[in-house]
Order: C-alpha cells, then structure tokens, then sequence
C-alpha cells in the first residue's frame, strides 16, 4: 500500500489515484464486495524456470497493488481465497510454505494496511495455523479493527462447503426452530455474517470454476475469469475487470425496468 507521504497533495491527486476513471470505466457502478480467485502462482513460476514456492511469493506481493487499485475504485469489501481447507493435502513443503507466506504478507503489510485504513479480517480454521502465527492474526486484526476505508477478508484454511456446515451446526446449536430458518438466517451464521455477498468474483489463471469458494455468498455474484495469472494480475486488469462488471445487466431472477417496457406496451 501507499504510505501517506507517498500519496499526492490533495489538489494535485489524479484521476488515477481517485479512481474517477470508475465512471468510463464502469458507467459509475461500483461493487461494493469483490471476491478474487487467486491462481496460477505455480503455473507462472513454472514458465519461468523458477520453483513453486518463488511463483507463490510473487503471487503474495502483488496483493498490495491489487488492494490499492481496487480501494482507489471505492470498493468496500475485499476477499482474497489463500488458502483452501482442500489445499492442506498438498505436499508438506508447500504447506509450510503457504504458511510462511502468511506470515510474511502480515509483518510486510500490516502497518502499510493499518495506515491507509483497510481493516484486516481472516475467514477460515485459524485454530489449524501455527500457535505464533495465530497470535499474529490476532494481533492484526485487532490494531485494524476501527480501519473504516476497506475490509480486506483473507481466506485461509477456508471452504464454502464447510462454511455452509459449521452455520447448520450452529444453528442447530442455537436452538433455533427449523420454521424459523431462512435464508436471512443463515447468511448470519456463515463466516460473512454481516457483509455484503460478493458483488463480483474473479479467478484467475484461465480456470472457470468456482472451486469450493464463498458458495452460499456468491449465488447472485458475477463471475470474471482471466487467463493472467495472479503474479501478473495489475492495475490494467483490475480496471478491465470492473469495467466488465459494469456492463453486466444484474437481475436477481427479475426483470429490469427496461424489460418491464415490453410487458406494459402489450395490450390486455
């Protein structure tokens, strides 16, 4: 992130650093939560000759840039996948790896986050992470908790499934009627329970599927999916991506006004 001395004087900043490119860009309509996909780490380090573990620590360094642009943009709520529960039957080595890489995104972050006002969140089993990085996460979260600009949720050791379970179970824990359970019921209970759902979702590395994540979240979302891989995912297409999503026509099952046009002109 940029730290405050690095950003432009007040009457200097641009149109870049405003985001006011939103508005060509996406006729004006901004989500408010986007939920992002990050793959390919390994694919691009591949192509380059370079191990796994190098791919996944680029990948790690080109979220601050990826915040920035799309906090620039006024978008409220940020969800990054890390790490899924199926991920953990991956080889050991690039387990530990993913975990130092946690770790290591926190203490290079944090402060930076803490400054621009983006309030860290961690969605997922903590309990399954090392005690000392537990406490890390703890740390974080709690110095950013009153940051008010964006919610950044990282997923790690997350699954939609599991999500989706855990609220059933603490539903029924709760003693509550099943003529009571609604849909507005369990949308409290999930690990988002109190955001918006997703808006928009992105996945990169040319893969189109949603592969276990922010299931119950993402019914209405709209999907992007980019063949960048997620080191290479920059500025350019973080705009391209929220100008898709601007031409995209949201329904929710209905009918726009427009389309309700056709109905009223017809006799009868």
């Amino acid at each position: 992130m940029r730290s405050k001395a690095e950003e432009p004087a007040e009457g200097s900043r641009t149109a870049e650093y405003l985001g006011d490119l939103i508005s060509p860009i996406s006729g004006g309509r901004v989500p408010r939560h986007v939920a992002i996909i990050m793959d390919g780490n390994g694919r691009w380090a591949t192509q380059r000759g370079l191990p796994r573990a190098a791919g996944h620590r680029a990948g790690t360094e080109n979220i601050r840039r990826v915040i920035e642009r799309f906090a620039d943009h006024g978008v409220q709520y940020l969800t990054l996948y890390a790490f899924s529960t199926e991920n953990w039957n991956r080889p050991q080595r690039e387990v530990r790896t993913l975990i130092r890489l946690l770790r290591y995104f926190i203490k290079r972050e944090l402060n930076n986050l803490h400054r621009n006002g983006i309030r860290l969140q961690m969605l997922g089993h903590i309990e399954t992470l090392p005690e000392w990085l537990q406490q890390q996460v703890r740390d974080a979260i709690e110095l950013t908790r009153h940051n008010d600009r964006m919610v950044l949720n990282i997923c790690f050791s997350y699954g939609g499934r599991d999500d989706i379970v855990m609220a059933v179970r603490a539903i029924i824990r709760d003693g509550v009627p099943a003529e009571e359970v609604t849909e507005a019921v369990v949308s409290r209970y999930v690990m988002t329970a109190g955001m918006p759902d997703p808006d928009l979702v992105i996945r990169t590395a040319g893969e189109q599927r949603i592969s276990n994540f922010l299931l119950w979240q993402s019914a209405y979302a709209e999907l992007y999916f980019t063949d960048t891989y997620w080191p290479d995912f920059g500025r350019e297409d973080t705009d391209i991506a929220l100008a898709e999503y601007g031409r995209r026509k949201r329904k929710f099952g209905g009918l726009l006004e427009e389309d309700l046009e056709a109905f009223r002109d017809q006799p009868g």
